[in-house]
């Protein structure tokens, strides 16, 4: 389905979501502290009800499809940027980032993701619209993702190597300082100027959102081609993220099945993703370069019934398994495990002095 809007209703809606984003980044500058399980609970909540809202309205705009495709792009995304969480919660640990300046990090990984989340929209949306076949890649990137989440191994050493060489080499080449100074990214010790293991953090957070990026934007272009449903339904998904760091905690040691409901639904949108590119098929060399006709389409509500179940059982399922077994694996070693599917440092090093 074609979606049109008025291109008026969708500069004001970035507008206004661009400004509240804007308006948390403040907050957090002006008053840094650690969020307590109330005040994250009332942001989540805040931030979950207003992509409801939006919901609302795009129904009362444009009708239940587009409506029905902003909801399931918005809760893929949502359950991918939990999925980032553990990622976060590892380099947090490693990098001893001190509690009271998490939230910075975070917002400074939120903006991050924004930035690398809109180029990616826009470059997706410029290759879809000239090159239908790219859907077919998309499909087999996300099957071939899925599986890497689902069952993480050694094929990702490589990659993890790789990323812990861009750390260490930003490490040896910047005059690093030992320790944190407060929030800054550049201190003075003993009247010289160095930069503050911040940095690396900052690069560390970085390097985890292109790579969530790479398998997001795919996965959410599987289930709507409009490149404004995309992005707020990325914008809504990585609002209210950091309170929902803080809110889980400790609980996302307890969500050990999450990863394999994750890997089912990229992998679900990636066989819709080959459907699709077959339905409006233009290969040559497949059926003659006309659309296959019996490849069926995916409708939107049966792809947000798909991802609402996954998350519900693997939830639900992570649940019974903690309670039955309370030394469960802890979540710094879920962190681990979610970092080694995705190629990022596992283990960071405090800053050396030459």
């Amino acid at each position: 389905m074609e979606l049109q809007l008025d291109p008026l209703f969708q500069t004001i809606t970035l507008a206004v979501l661009v400004l509240i984003l804007v308006a948390d980044l403040l907050i957090i500058l002006k008053r840094p502290h650690i969020p307590s399980p109330k005040e994250s609970t009332l942001w989540v909540v805040f931030y979950v009800t207003l992509a409801l809202i939006f919901a609302g309205v795009l129904w009362i705009v444009t009708g239940g499809e587009v409506a029905g495709q902003f909801v399931a792009g918005w809760l893929t995304e949502y359950s991918l940027s939990i999925d980032n969480l553990f990622v976060f919660v590892l380099i947090m640990g490693q990098f001893a980032v001190p509690r009271r300046y998490q939230q910075e990090v975070l917002m400074v990984g939120i903006i991050i993701a924004l930035v690398l989340r809109g180029a990616f929209i826009l470059v997706g949306a410029t290759i879809i619209e000239n090159f239908s076949p790219v859907f077919y890649l998309f499909g087999l990137f996300l099957i071939y993702t899925a599986i890497r989440q689902a069952f993480p191994g050694g094929d990702h050493d490589d990659d993890t190597q790789k990323e812990n060489l861009i750390v260490r080499t930003l490490r040896r080449v910047l005059p690093m300082s030992d320790s944190y100074d407060g929030k800054k990214v550049i201190t003075r010790v003993n009247g010289k100027k160095l930069f503050t293991p911040m940095i690396i953090v900052f690069v560390a957070i970085g390097v985890t959102d292109l790579l969530f990026a790479i398998d997001s934007i795919p996965a959410i272009f599987g289930i709507t081609q409009s490149p404004f449903i995309v992005f707020t339904a990325n914008l809504f998904a990585l609002m209210g993220l950091r309170q929902l760091y803080f809110l889980l905690g400790d609980l996302l040691d307890r969500l050990k099945y999450l990863h394999y409901g994750i890997a089912f639904i990229l992998a679900f949108i990636g066989v819709k993703l080959i459907l699709h590119a077959m339905h409006v098929n233009e290969l040559p060399f497949l059926n003659g370069g006309e659309p296959i006709e019996w490849a069926p389409e995916i409708s939107t509500w049966v792809s947000l019934a798909v991802i609402i179940l996954s998350m519900a059982v693997a939830t639900v399922a992570s649940l019974v398994a903690a309670r039955r077994e309370p030394s469960a694996v802890g979540a710094q070693d879920a962190a681990a495990d979610v970092a080694d599917e995705k190629g990022t440092p596992a283990t960071v090093e405090h800053p050396e002095r030459d």
